[in-house]
């Protein structure tokens, strides 16, 4: 494959075409086969949204909106929880906010199952 179907993310050559789009697998990032100039347009889609659309940012404090089993505890976050000064990290499955929960400890939670406080 030639450089112009590599991912200007990641650099995957696993890329491929739907439409007038290019989508890279790896990173989920997509962008057009126009140009640079329209890479800007989509910019905006790389802000972490919790499950209302709001955008969050490091330091914000969230509340988490149902109950979460957590993975290999027998625990769970009710829904309602407060978790304050979240960070954010761009992680491949999609736990994209890295936290601490009063209680349960560290760990990464999805942004759709939290709304800002």
């Amino acid at each position: 494959m030639t450089d112009a179907t590599n991912c200007p993310k990641c650099n995957s050559e696993h890329a491929y075409q739907d439409r007038n789009l290019w989508i890279c697998p790896e990173c989920a990032h997509e962008w057009s086969a126009e140009g640079p100039e329209t890479d800007a347009d989509t910019s905006h889609d790389t802000s972490v949204r919790d499950a209302h659309g709001n955008v969050l940012a490091d330091g914000d404090s969230v509340i988490v909106i149902k109950d979460l089993k957590v993975k290999g505890a027998s625990s769970v976050i009710k829904g309602g929880t407060k978790v304050r000064n979240i960070r954010l990290t761009e992680a491949a499955d999609g736990h994209n906010i890295a936290c601490k929960v009063d209680g349960i400890g560290a760990m990464n939670l999805k942004s759709e199952f939290v709304k800002k406080a």
